[in-house]
C-alpha cells in the first residue's frame, strides 16, 4: 500500500457495532463493482458508471443479432486488455485478509474480474461469471478468454484499433468503421456461437448457484455487503433473505444503496480505505 493509501485508510473512521460483526466472524461477503473501482474498472451505477451511461449487452440481442456480437467481441477484445491487467486494491486485500484470519464464512461477488482471487481470496461464488473463460452455446465447451484472445488476433491481423473510452466488463468504445473491420470468431469445436461466461443482462443466475448463495447468506453470523448499490435484484435478494432469517447486514459503500433499510450499520466511504480500517478494527 502507498503512503497516501494509509493515511487516508487512517482517517476512515469505523463504527464499533460494523467491527464487532466482523470480529464475531462467520461473516459473509456480498461484493459488487464499487469494490473494483480502485483497481481502474468502472461500474455502471457508481460516479464512473453516471458519467459513461453506458448501454450493457443483453443476452437476447447478443443471441439474436450478428452484428451485435461484432460489436461486442470487437470492443470486448480491446477491453478485456483492461480487465486482464487490472490489479487486486487495498478492498481486495482486506477482504481476503479477513478470510485468512478466520472471519470470513464465504465470498459472493457480483464482479466478473476475477480480482477477489487474484488477491488471495479462495471459494469466491462468482455470482456473474468470470470474464476469464468463454462458453460456447452450442457444445457448452468451456475455454480459457486467453486462447480466445489469441484466435481473434489470429482472424484479425493489423487491426489496430485504438478504444476512445473502456466501459464496465471491459467493453471499449469503438467507432463504426474499427467494429465494422473486425473478424470475429465461433466455437473451434462445432462452430458454434461463443459468449463470455458471464450473465447478461436478460439472462438468468443458474438456480443452483443462487441456492448456494442462499444457504451460505442464511447460515452467516452476518452480511457485508462492499460496493454495492443493490438496485439489481440479483444481488438485493440475499440483503432481503439474510433480513427475513435474522441475519444482521451491515453495508460499506460511496452513496446510498437499495438495502440501507435492512441494514444494522452503514458506512459511506471509500472502499479500500474502509476495508484497510476495519481490518485494523476488528483484529
Amino acid at each position: 500500500m502507498t503512503q497516501v493509501a494509509e493515511e487516508r485508510a487512517e482517517t476512515v473512521p469505523v463504527p464499533a457495532a460494523l467491527a464487532d460483526l466482523v470480529a464475531g466472524g462467520d461473516v459473509v461477503v456480498l461484493s459488487g463493482a464499487g469494490l473494483s473501482t480502485e483497481s481502474g474498472i468502472p461500474d455502471y451505477r457508481g460516479e464512473t458508471g453516471r458519467r459513461r451511461r453506458a448501454e450493457p449487452m443483453t443476452y437476447q440481442r447478443f443471441t439474436g443479432d450478428a452484428e451485435a456480437r461484432r460489436r461486442y467481441w470487437a470492443r470486448g477484445h480491446l477491453g478485456w486488455r483492461h480487465i486482464a491487467g487490472a490489479r487486486p486494491n487495498a478492498g481486495h486485500r482486506a477482504v481476503a485478509e479477513l478470510q485468512r484470519r478466520g472471519l470470513l464464512a464465504g465470498i459472493i461477488t457480483q464482479n466478473v474480474d476475477g480480482l477477489h482471487q487474484a488477491a488471495g481470496a479462495d471459494g469466491v461464488i462468482e455470482l456473474h461469471g468470470g470474464l476469464d473463460r468463454v462458453v460456447c452455446l452450442g457444445c457448452g465447451e468451456r475455454t480459457p478468454r486467453a486462447r480466445l484472445e489469441d484466435r481473434l488476433r489470429e482472424a484479425n491481423p493489423g487491426w489496430d484499433a485504438l478504444p476512445h473510452m473502456i466501459n464496465p466488463d471491459g467493453d471499449a468504445v469503438l467507432s463504426d468503421a474499427d467494429v465494422a473491420s473486425f473478424t470475429p470468431v465461433d466455437c473451434a469445436r462445432c462452430g458454434g456461437l461463443l459468449k463470455p461466461d458471464v450473465i447478461f443482462f436478460g439472462e438468468n443466475v443458474p438456480p443452483a448457484r443462487v441456492r448456494d448463495c442462499y444457504a451460505l447468506t442464511e447460515s452467516a453470523g452476518a452480511l457485508l455487503v462492499l460496493g454495492s448499490s443493490l438496485t439489481v435484484l440479483s444481488g438485493y435478494r440475499f440483503v432481503r433473505h439474510a433480513a427475513r432469517h435474522g441475519i444482521p447486514v451491515a453495508i460499506i459503500n460511496r452513496g446510498a444503496t437499495r438495502g440501507d433499510e435492512h441494514a444494522l450499520v452503514t458506512l459511506d466511504a471509500p472502499l479500500g480505505p474502509a476495508l484497510d480500517a476495519l481490518v485494523s478494527a476488528a483484529y
